[in-house]
């Protein structure tokens, strides 16, 4: 028999009554696209993150994508990746015409190595994206060393990393350009979404155009009780805002997200005292001087010593009824990513070591201490 009877879902964001009547409100009000509540959310998550401008839009594949615009990334510029990242953040190099080069990962913090970094600079490197993995702050500090030394960009993919602070330094202040998701497996969602935060007024002004088709004037501000305006195609945007009805869950959601993560670091550390003795390695501690934000718990299993694979393992706690993520398969073991680049395995041994044993574990502030400890009982019966 399994452990628990319900299956347990991967990633099930808590949802308040607030929100709840925040949305209904937001219906009945009639303005449910890109809005009041919108420039709110805004306004709310600029203060938390620390910066002078935040721009919200659909998701934060669209963030990263205009992150790029705005910043000069064109046709034929290399941007520096990790090859352990969702294939967004290597998509939307592809988008711009560019082209992604990865950089291998420390295999203990999973983040990008800067050496490596450092050891795939060309002339045509335009732009860093690090990825704050799991939650877990890069290493800045070199990164942005590197950046100045050769007047790069640097936009950080803050996806998992929405609380995370890096030497007293908030995530979302750091580099030229960071950008959050609020997907639903998020540590704060409005079921689709992204933030964009820059230090840039000119950005910033060019994010907010992009993102509603290139128009000189937002919805709100056609269209508001202050009369209407008209408006001019000032560039060839696209269809990437984010819409009232998002930004209502979100309006309610970012004031608990202390909270939030407290309820996950309660977690994890029950996660790591059960899990001691087991054939696999636990997240390490958050680095001196750093806020980890607890977004992923991702064990890297022993699969020599277990005799199975991380596939086998994965699909033996499914039919125990839990949930669980992979993250991820490196990007340069995607078909696309092979034939199109001319990668191959061997190419990021750290990366790829990773990928062959990663498993992510239930973390939300949804689950009850029945659901955490389901998930400990479901992964020492499975390994035993």
């Amino acid at each position: 028999m399994p452990v628990r009877d319900a299956f347990l879902v991967f990633g099930s964001p808590l949802i308040e009554e607030p929100e709840i009547r925040e949305v209904v409100d937001c219906l009945r009000s009639g303005w449910i696209s890109t809005g009041p509540r919108v420039g709110r959310f805004e306004e709310l998550f600029r203060e938390y993150a620390g910066a002078r401008h935040a721009r919200a839009l659909g998701s934060c594949s669209a963030a990263l994508h205009l992150s790029m615009l705005v910043s000069g990334v064109r046709e034929g510029d290399e941007v520096i990746t990790t090859p352990m990242t969702f294939a967004s953040t290597a998509n939307v190099i592809t988008h711009t015409g560019a082209v992604p080069v990865f950089a291998d990962v420390d295999r203990e913090t999973m983040t990008i190595d800067p050496e490596e970094v450092r050891r795939r600079l060309s002339p045509k490197t335009r732009a860093i994206i690090p990825v704050h993995f799991a939650g877990r702050p890069c290493d800045m500090d070199p990164l942005m060393a590197i950046a100045r030394e050769r007047d790069l960009v640097v936009i950080e993919d803050a996806a998992h990393a929405i609380e995370a602070v890096y030497r007293g330094r908030k995530v979302g202040s750091i580099g030229d350009l960071t950008c959050f998701s609020f997907y639903v497996t998020k540590n704060i969602i409005t079921g689709e979404g992204g933030m964009v935060t820059t230090d840039r007024d000119d950005w910033a002004e060019r994010i907010e155009m992009y993102g509603l088709h290139g128009l000189s004037r937002g919805a709100w501000r056609r269209y508001s009780d202050e009369g209407f305006r008209h408006y001019e195609v000032v560039y060839p945007g696209y269809k990437y805002n984010m819409m009232d009805i998002q930004a209502a869950i979100g309006i309610h959601q970012l004031p608990r997200i202390g909270r939030y993560l407290g309820r996950r670091e309660e977690i994890w550390r029950r996660y790591d005292e059960a899990f001691r003795d087991l054939p696999l390695a636990t997240p390490p501690p958050p680095a001196p001087d750093t806020v980890h934000a607890r977004h992923l718990y991702t064990v890297l299993l022993d699969i020599d010593r277990i005799g199975r694979s991380r596939d086998e393992i994965q699909q033996a706690l499914h039919r125990e009824n839990i949930g669980t993520g992979i993250h991820f398969i490196a990007v340069h073991l995607h078909r696309y990513y092979r034939e199109r680049y001319g990668l191959r395995r061997g190419d990021f041994p750290n990366a790829e070591f990773i990928s062959d044993r990663t498993i992510s574990l239930p973390l939300s502030a949804k689950l009850t201490d029945r659901d955490v400890e389901d998930v400990i009982a479901a992964m020492r019966k499975v390994l035993a």
